[in-house]
């Protein structure tokens, strides 16, 4: 059972960090959308991103649904103290889907649901880094915690401005890879400029994140994991001296790929910091799983599901490959 719960925790980590990363760089392109002034812009911000946003979300999907098939006592911990910020990702993400069909047909009111989806963009990435802070910190599942104080403080609303600024990075990478000529040029000075927030921001994190709990503490300074865990703060410094220099270079995909490269050292780090607990400081994952035959029996599902899965990602991905352009632009 621990090789099988284990193995859905991976399956679990596996989709939420796909949903970060690919549904990542579409709300980053939402939210930078609203920003430019020139309609034919807009309209290629929108192109790039139309034909594989909704197929992004999938992974949230997926991650959700096998949080709440494979860990239903976690499941259960933590939805109702997160009903707002779940509530909130959920419905800014149907209004933004709702806004790309109505905008495709909008004449009179095109600027009106730019704005919609800017707004369920920035709402939900909002949301995001609100339940990401209560992650990093941890739950508390006593009966007199208030659930709204868990989310709702200090450092989730820092980590919701730090995830702005980071999926709005990968967005404008995004774009340097699918645009060219003037938009191309914007989006480098656009990412040339966020890569300063999101060293700040790892920055800020990594020295908050030890104080708010001894655990974590206890874990990244103890003299026998310092050695090796320092490779992780200088993988991901590395990697940002490679964005600065992609940028300064004007390379196009190194700047992407050393982005989804941070991302990763990221979300490794916090893996570090909160392993065994899959709700963090309160429930481990083998006390949240469920009985052996259920994960067994969704795991024989997962393995039938996952391969179609990743292979549409990679096949919608592919077909829609290359420059978005327009005539006269």
């Amino acid at each position: 059972m621990d090789i099988l719960a284990l193995s859905w925790c991976g399956i679990i980590a596996f989709g939420v960090i796909m949903y970060v990363i690919l549904g990542g760089f579409d709300l980053g392109i939402g939210m930078m959308s609203i920003f430019f002034k020139d309609e034919r812009e807009r309209d290629l911000l929108v192109s790039a991103i139309l034909p594989v946003w909704d197929g992004n979300q999938t992974w949230l999907v997926f991650g959700g649904a096998a949080l709440y098939g494979a860990f239903p006592v976690a499941f259960s911990a933590i939805l109702p103290l997160m009903y707002i910020p779940i509530l909130m990702m959920v419905v800014a993400l149907l209004f933004r889907g709702v806004s790309f069909e109505f905008r495709l047909k909008a004449i009179k009111t095109k600027r009106f649901w730019e704005i919609c989806i800017f707004l369920g963009s920035l709402f939900a990435t909002i949301a995001q880094g609100l339940i990401l802070g209560t992650f990093v910190q941890g739950f508390n599942l006593s009966a007199n915690a208030g659930a709204v104080d868990q989310w709702f403080n200090p450092f989730g609303i820092a980590c919701a401005i730090a995830l702005i600024f980071g999926y709005v990075l990968l967005g404008a990478n995004f774009l340097i890879i699918k645009t060219a000529g003037k938009l191309q040029e914007k989006s480098y000075a656009v990412s040339g400029k966020i890569q300063y927030f999101i060293l700040v921001g790892f920055v800020m994190v990594s020295v908050w994140s030890p104080f708010l709990d001894h655990a974590i503490m206890e874990r990244w300074f103890n003299p026998g994991n310092m050695l090796y865990l320092a490779i992780l703060p200088m993988v991901t410094m590395l990697l940002l001296i490679t964005h600065w220099v992609a940028i300064k270079k004007k390379y196009e995909y190194v700047p992407f790929w050393s982005a989804i490269g941070m991302f990763l050292m990221c979300y490794l780090g916090f893996i570090i910091s909160s392993y065994p607990y899959i709700v963090p400081r309160q429930i481990t994952y083998m006390a949240a799983a469920a009985d052996k035959s259920s994960l067994l029996f969704m795991l024989v599902g997962v393995c039938g599901m996952l391969p179609p899965l990743l292979y549409y990602t990679y096949y919608s991905y592919k077909i829609f490959r290359g420059k978005v352009v327009q005539i006269g632009y």
